[in-house]
């Protein structure tokens, strides 16, 4: 009974629970509907794991939503909603575009201001929520969604300007190939490499049929960096104090305010870096005139909720989620049912992790009822 307590109570226990209740509600769903779910499931997990390139596809859907997740799992821990990702994400697309075609350089260094640019472009526009929540106590879930919409409207007119448009498109211009992140992009299609993917076939089927880059590894140094920063740091120690009690963070001595205005920036920093590495990363590697929003930062929010807001868990709870993208092209395909279920199993992943406080609460009952047993024995 005591280990079934302390199961209950572990946050990885919830996670898990509710995976399994998704693909189960996911299951019964698609069961109603006319189609069988273990085939549909089967040409989930094949369309997945069954080629190499698959699995590299899955890795390139999931680098920005590791990096939109953790942008709002670390404002997040110190205490403010960021759900402005998905604008702050727009504006790192739109600085990596500027710096990318306006600015002539040789790689890597075009790649190094690229990737800066679109940090500084989101990191200005995080910071501008938490500027109006410090100064003005406007509640950053305000701002954020005001300031999503207007992201998305500034890309579109940005678009229209005569140095950016490509002619006869509804585009930008394509960043040069000095910023590109592509895995040897410059060499893949010179003529001394197709020799060696003819002796490597699997290796040409990765490297030669997808967007492989280097925007993983950058995803996973900026995980360590800020789990480093909120743990390891003095100035993460006063954003993590303002995060658990900002009046007794502020008669601590801690400037609130200001921690509040740095953390929303490095917030959208991150996510900027989600949309740079993006456009540098994976074709067509230039803006587009958007009817909505793509979604990378709304599903930022779902992967920053399953990972329980660990920088470390973004990476496992964004490689599920882009398995799950991905996946789900393969259940249209192969079985004939609508992707769309994918989304509601997500949907059901997400409220079963919100609802992960019953099971310590189960826990407590068992707890109670355990010392009611051994008094009346």
């Amino acid at each position: 009974m005591e280990k079934l307590q302390k199961i209950l109570r572990k946050p990885l226990t919830a996670i898990i629970i509710s995976i399994l209740f998704g693909f189960l509600v996911g299951a019964v769903i698609l069961g109603v509907a006319g189609y069988n779910p273990v085939s549909a499931y089967a040409a989930l997990f094949s369309g997945v794991f069954s080629k190499p390139k698959y699995i590299i596809q899955v890795i390139i859907k999931a680098t920005p939503l590791i990096l939109t997740g953790l942008s709002v799992a670390f404002a997040f821990k110190t205490g403010l909603f960021n759900i402005g990702v998905e604008g702050q994400f727009i504006m790192g697309s739109i600085g990596a575009v500027l710096a990318g075609y306006l600015l002539p350089m040789p790689a890597p260094l075009h790649f190094i201001v690229v990737i800066l640019a679109a940090m500084i472009f989101a990191g200005l526009w995080g910071s501008i929520c938490g500027y109006l929540k410090a100064k003005f106590g406007i509640h950053e879930v305000i701002t954020s969604i005001m300031l999503n919409w207007i992201a998305l409207y500034l890309n579109n007119y940005m678009i229209t300007l005569p140095f950016l448009k490509k002619p006869n498109s509804e585009s930008s211009y394509e960043i040069r190939k000095t910023a590109w992140s592509v895995f040897l992009g410059n060499w893949k299609y010179s003529q001394e490499a197709k020799p060696f993917f003819k002796e490597h076939p699997v290796l040409g089927d990765v490297i030669l049929r997808t967007d492989l880059n280097y925007g993983i590894i950058i995803a996973i140094v900026a995980v360590a960096v800020i789990w480093f920063l909120l743990n390891r740091t003095n100035k993460g120690y006063e954003l993590r104090a303002v995060g658990f009690n900002n009046h007794a963070a502020q008669f601590a001595g801690i400037n609130v305010k200001k921690n509040m205005i740095i953390s929303m920036a490095v917030a959208g920093a991150l996510a900027g870096l989600a949309g740079g590495l993006q456009i540098t990363g994976v074709m067509p590697h230039r803006i587009s005139t958007l009817s909505i929003h793509e979604g990378f930062g709304f599903d930022g929010i779902s992967v920053a909720l399953i990972a329980g807001n660990s920088p470390w868990g973004c990476i496992l709870s964004g490689l599920l989620f882009g398995a799950l993208k991905f996946g789900a092209t393969s259940i249209q395909s192969k079985v004939g049912a609508p992707s769309e279920v994918i989304n509601i199993v997500i949907g059901v992943i997400v409220f079963f992790v919100a609802m992960s406080s019953v099971l310590p609460m189960i826990a407590d009952t068992l707890a109670k009822k355990q010392k009611g047993s051994e008094k009346d024995a």
